[in-house]
Protein backbone atom coordinates (compact mmCIF):
# COMPACT_ATOMS: atom_id res chain seq x y z
CA UNK A 1 0.00 0.00 0.00
CA UNK A 2 1.76 2.82 -1.04
CA UNK A 3 0.56 6.24 1.43
CA UNK A 4 2.27 9.60 2.02
CA UNK A 5 5.42 9.47 3.41
CA UNK A 6 6.95 11.45 6.42
CA UNK A 7 7.78 14.58 6.80
CA UNK A 8 9.08 15.97 10.08
CA UNK A 9 7.55 19.64 11.65
CA UNK A 10 4.57 21.46 10.84
CA UNK A 11 4.24 24.27 8.18
CA UNK A 12 5.02 27.65 9.64
CA UNK A 13 2.78 30.85 9.30
CA UNK A 14 4.99 32.42 5.81
CA UNK A 15 5.14 29.16 4.65
CA UNK A 16 0.99 28.85 5.20
CA UNK A 17 0.39 32.52 3.59
CA UNK A 18 2.23 30.83 0.52
CA UNK A 19 0.15 28.05 -0.24
CA UNK A 20 -2.37 30.36 0.31
CA UNK A 21 -1.41 32.69 -2.35
CA UNK A 22 -0.07 29.93 -4.83
CA UNK A 23 -4.28 28.56 -4.48
CA UNK A 24 -5.69 31.79 -4.88
CA UNK A 25 -3.69 32.84 -7.84
CA UNK A 26 -4.23 30.10 -9.99
CA UNK A 27 -7.81 29.91 -9.15
CA UNK A 28 -8.31 33.70 -10.38
CA UNK A 29 -6.18 32.98 -13.31
CA UNK A 30 -8.28 29.66 -14.18
CA UNK A 31 -11.47 31.99 -13.86
CA UNK A 32 -10.69 35.06 -15.01
CA UNK A 33 -7.70 34.59 -17.60
CA UNK A 34 -4.08 35.84 -17.29
CA UNK A 35 -0.85 34.29 -15.40
CA UNK A 36 -0.44 33.88 -11.66
CA UNK A 37 1.16 36.40 -9.82
CA UNK A 38 3.14 34.26 -7.79
CA UNK A 39 6.70 33.60 -7.16
CA UNK A 40 8.35 31.46 -9.12
CA UNK A 41 9.15 27.93 -7.80
CA UNK A 42 12.36 28.77 -7.44
CA UNK A 43 11.82 31.04 -4.80
CA UNK A 44 9.70 29.13 -2.93
CA UNK A 45 10.65 27.85 0.96
CA UNK A 46 12.55 24.22 0.41
CA UNK A 47 8.68 22.71 2.03
CA UNK A 48 6.73 23.79 -0.62
CA UNK A 49 9.31 22.23 -3.10
CA UNK A 50 9.07 19.03 -1.32
CA UNK A 51 6.57 16.15 -2.33
CA UNK A 52 3.92 16.18 -0.30
CA UNK A 53 -0.08 15.47 -0.45
CA UNK A 54 -2.31 17.95 0.05
CA UNK A 55 -6.59 18.57 -0.94
CA UNK A 56 -8.30 21.87 -2.28
CA UNK A 57 -11.24 21.89 -0.85
CA UNK A 58 -13.54 25.45 -2.68
CA UNK A 59 -16.67 26.99 -0.55
CA UNK A 60 -19.40 29.67 -2.17
CA UNK A 61 -21.69 30.91 1.01
CA UNK A 62 -20.55 28.00 3.56
CA UNK A 63 -21.58 25.71 1.04
CA UNK A 64 -18.88 22.69 -0.40
CA UNK A 65 -18.05 23.81 -4.01
CA UNK A 66 -15.33 21.45 -4.96
CA UNK A 67 -12.49 19.40 -3.53
CA UNK A 68 -9.94 17.03 -4.84
CA UNK A 69 -6.38 16.40 -3.77
CA UNK A 70 -3.35 13.67 -4.33
CA UNK A 71 -2.18 11.42 -1.65
CA UNK A 72 1.70 10.43 -2.88
CA UNK A 73 2.75 13.15 -5.92
CA UNK A 74 5.75 13.35 -7.66
CA UNK A 75 5.98 16.81 -7.59
CA UNK A 76 5.85 19.27 -5.14
CA UNK A 77 3.79 20.65 -2.54
CA UNK A 78 2.88 23.88 -3.83
CA UNK A 79 2.89 22.61 -7.34
CA UNK A 80 0.07 20.25 -5.56
CA UNK A 81 -1.89 23.05 -4.20
CA UNK A 82 -1.99 25.02 -7.25
CA UNK A 83 -3.21 22.19 -9.86
CA UNK A 84 -5.64 21.05 -6.90
CA UNK A 85 -7.14 24.34 -6.45
CA UNK A 86 -7.86 24.96 -10.62
CA UNK A 87 -8.96 20.84 -10.36
CA UNK A 88 -11.25 21.60 -7.30
CA UNK A 89 -12.84 24.02 -9.44
CA UNK A 90 -13.06 22.51 -12.73
CA UNK A 91 -12.95 18.63 -12.45
CA UNK A 92 -14.62 17.56 -8.89
CA UNK A 93 -17.90 15.36 -10.77
CA UNK A 94 -20.60 16.02 -8.03
CA UNK A 95 -20.32 19.84 -8.85
CA UNK A 96 -20.71 22.11 -12.37
CA UNK A 97 -17.30 23.91 -12.98
CA UNK A 98 -16.65 26.83 -11.01
CA UNK A 99 -17.89 29.86 -13.17
CA UNK A 100 -15.76 33.40 -13.20
CA UNK A 101 -18.58 35.23 -11.42
CA UNK A 102 -18.52 33.35 -8.46
CA UNK A 103 -14.72 34.33 -8.41
CA UNK A 104 -15.40 36.82 -5.84
CA UNK A 105 -17.43 34.15 -3.14
CA UNK A 106 -14.98 31.44 -3.41
CA UNK A 107 -13.61 30.61 0.19
CA UNK A 108 -10.27 27.93 -0.01
CA UNK A 109 -9.15 25.59 2.21
CA UNK A 110 -5.64 23.54 2.22
CA UNK A 111 -5.26 20.47 3.80
CA UNK A 112 -1.96 19.51 4.25
CA UNK A 113 -1.32 15.43 4.81
CA UNK A 114 0.72 13.96 7.52
CA UNK A 115 1.93 10.06 7.20
CA UNK A 116 -0.54 7.91 6.86
CA UNK A 117 -0.82 4.83 9.50
CA UNK A 118 -2.44 1.44 9.72
CA UNK A 119 -5.51 1.02 11.98
CA UNK A 120 -7.40 -1.99 12.97
CA UNK A 121 -10.74 -0.23 13.62
CA UNK A 122 -12.83 2.19 15.07
CA UNK A 123 -10.88 1.95 18.86
CA UNK A 124 -7.80 3.56 17.22
CA UNK A 125 -10.19 6.80 15.41
CA UNK A 126 -8.51 9.71 17.11
CA UNK A 127 -10.27 12.48 17.45
CA UNK A 128 -8.82 14.98 14.41
CA UNK A 129 -8.09 12.09 11.99
CA UNK A 130 -8.58 11.60 8.71
CA UNK A 131 -9.36 8.25 7.25
CA UNK A 132 -8.71 6.08 4.15
CA UNK A 133 -9.66 2.71 3.11
CA UNK A 134 -8.50 0.57 0.47
CA UNK A 135 -10.14 -2.37 -0.83
CA UNK A 136 -8.57 -3.96 -4.38
CA UNK A 137 -9.38 -1.40 -6.50
CA UNK A 138 -11.37 0.80 -4.73
CA UNK A 139 -10.36 3.67 -2.36
CA UNK A 140 -11.85 6.68 -0.04
CA UNK A 141 -10.79 9.13 1.57
CA UNK A 142 -12.20 11.10 4.02
CA UNK A 143 -10.66 14.71 5.66
CA UNK A 144 -10.34 15.57 9.35
CA UNK A 145 -12.72 18.32 9.61
CA UNK A 146 -15.53 15.92 8.10
CA UNK A 147 -15.77 14.49 10.96
CA UNK A 148 -15.39 17.19 13.23
CA UNK A 149 -18.46 19.18 11.28
CA UNK A 150 -20.81 16.26 11.20
CA UNK A 151 -20.03 14.85 14.34
CA UNK A 152 -19.50 11.39 13.56
CA UNK A 153 -18.24 8.92 16.04
CA UNK A 154 -15.30 6.43 14.55
CA UNK A 155 -17.98 4.19 13.59
CA UNK A 156 -20.04 5.84 11.49
CA UNK A 157 -16.69 7.72 10.20
CA UNK A 158 -15.45 3.81 9.03
CA UNK A 159 -18.46 3.64 7.39
CA UNK A 160 -18.83 6.95 5.39
CA UNK A 161 -15.61 6.44 4.59
CA UNK A 162 -15.98 2.84 2.96
CA UNK A 163 -18.97 4.33 1.48
CA UNK A 164 -17.26 6.94 -0.41
CA UNK A 165 -15.06 4.36 -2.17
CA UNK A 166 -18.06 2.62 -2.91
CA UNK A 167 -18.08 0.14 -1.00
CA UNK A 168 -20.69 -1.45 1.84
CA UNK A 169 -20.82 0.95 4.83
CA UNK A 170 -19.55 -2.07 6.84
CA UNK A 171 -17.22 -3.13 4.20
CA UNK A 172 -14.42 -1.79 7.15
CA UNK A 173 -14.64 -5.05 9.08
CA UNK A 174 -13.44 -7.09 6.07
CA UNK A 175 -10.09 -8.83 6.47
CA UNK A 176 -9.54 -7.13 3.21
CA UNK A 177 -10.56 -3.87 3.89
CA UNK A 178 -7.10 -1.83 4.91
CA UNK A 179 -7.62 1.07 7.25
CA UNK A 180 -5.92 3.79 7.61
CA UNK A 181 -5.63 7.05 9.78
CA UNK A 182 -3.83 10.39 9.29
CA UNK A 183 -3.89 14.04 10.29
CA UNK A 184 -3.98 17.37 8.26
CA UNK A 185 -2.68 20.73 8.71
CA UNK A 186 -5.74 22.81 7.64
CA UNK A 187 -6.34 26.32 6.96
CA UNK A 188 -8.40 28.85 4.65
CA UNK A 189 -8.06 31.87 2.64
CA UNK A 190 -11.18 33.71 2.78
CA UNK A 191 -13.01 35.07 -0.56
CA UNK A 192 -11.47 38.31 -2.02
CA UNK A 193 -14.43 40.59 -0.99
CA UNK A 194 -17.72 39.30 1.24
CA UNK A 195 -21.30 38.78 -0.81
CA UNK A 196 -23.41 41.65 -1.60
CA UNK A 197 -19.91 44.36 -1.17
CA UNK A 198 -19.64 46.64 -4.14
Amino acid sequence: MDVPAATPGGLSGAERAALRGIAREALRAHLLGGEPSVPSPDSWPPTLRSPRGAFVTLTHGGELRGCLGRLRPAESLGEVVRAMAVSAASDDPRFPPVAPDEWAEIGIEISVLAPFERIGGPGEVRPGDGLYVVSGPRTGLLLPQVAERTGWGPVRFLEETCRKAGLPGNAWRDRGTELYRFTAEVFGDEPPRPAGSP
